[in-house]
């Protein structure tokens, strides 16, 4: 039987990056009991010393040890299935019959959907609850979670999911939350890369690249881009969003892998999927996603 999870349920956390510290930190405030893991000592130790009432622990599995769901915030969907199933001392170890793994992490749709079968084989629920807004939303709860999975596992845990974020959508059976998330990080490369383009153009015609902005802002070349990032990271040039490039390219080929999984022939997707992937080994690594302006401003330069 299955009870709806409330404060003070004590709950799993691995994953203590840039998202997963503000994000365990909000569960902390809202009331629940956290374990903490990740596979950087410091972070874990950092964390706890910030936030004393969380309980370090040494491995995935020991921090699965009497909690309610297990939650990952890890790169990928390999290092999930590791740290869950596979792996040394995995969390599959520690978690009782009933209990929810949810996936908030950036994973692989298709083996999202392997996962969950293989851990319902243990009496285990999978959602995969991929989250948008970067790290400004995750510090103030705000974040937009897309959730894959049974809806009563979702309304079991949407407090859980509620000091997190503000917008929590139901998307469909379990891979669907990674397939939506894959697929908007894709519509948000694309309206950033033309963004960027736009305005190494407009400079290059001597036209003022924050009135630019301001004019998209205004007309019908709005978007998230312009919004969120071009007056904030690329024209005062700090690229300082909080997202890599690496991740972002890594998103696009989830996206890329899902169509072709689906035998879909998506020309613009492909062509975004190789902008990013060059764009990662041209800016170097730790290179924020807003940083794609100056790989914009390197192929500009090839054109002279």
């Amino acid at each position: 039987m299955t009870t709806t999870l409330a404060p003070p349920a004590t709950i799993a956390f691995i994953g203590l990056g840039m998202m997963g510290r503000p994000m365990a930190k909000r569960l902390i405030e809202a009331g629940f009991t956290l374990r903490v893991f990740d596979v950087s000592q410091k972070a874990v130790s950092d964390f706890v010393g910030a936030h004393p009432s969380a309980l370090a622990t040494a491995s995935a599995k020991a921090a699965a040890q009497g909690a309610a769901a297990l939650i990952t915030m890890l790169p990928d969907g390999k290092i999930v299935r590791q740290a869950v199933l596979e792996g040394q001392d995995p969390a599959i170890e520690g978690l009782e019959a009933g209990a929810v793994v949810m996936d908030m992490s950036s994973s692989n749709p298709v083996d999202t959907q392997k996962l969950s079968r293989d851990l319902a084989a243990r009496g285990v629920a999978l959602l995969d609850a991929p989250v948008s807004g970067g790290v400004k939303r995750a510090i103030d709860g705000s974040l937009s979670i897309m959730v894959g999975g049974a809806s009563a596992d979702l309304e079991r845990t949407r407090s859980v999911f509620g000091a997190m974020g503000k917008t929590i959508t139901l998307c469909g059976p379990a891979g669907a939350g990674h397939a939506l998330k894959a697929l908007n990080n894709y519509l948000s490369a694309a309206g950033l890369v033309a963004m960027c383009e736009a305005l190494v153009v407009g400079e290059a015609f001597g036209l003022d690249p924050g009135t630019m902005v301001d004019v998209f802002n205004t007309s019908t070349g709005k978007s998230n881009a312009t919004e969120v990032k071009g007056r904030q990271f690329v024209v005062p040039r700090n690229f300082a969003a909080g997202f890599t490039t690496a991740l972002m390219a890594k998103d696009l080929r989830t996206a890329g892998d899902v169509a072709k999984h689906l035998k879909l022939k998506m020309p613009h997707l492909e062509q975004a999927v190789s902008y990013w992937t060059a764009a990662d080994g041209k800016l170097g690594k730790g290179a924020d996603h807003t940083e794609i302006f100056r790989y914009a401003e390197m192929l500009a330069e090839q054109g002279d």
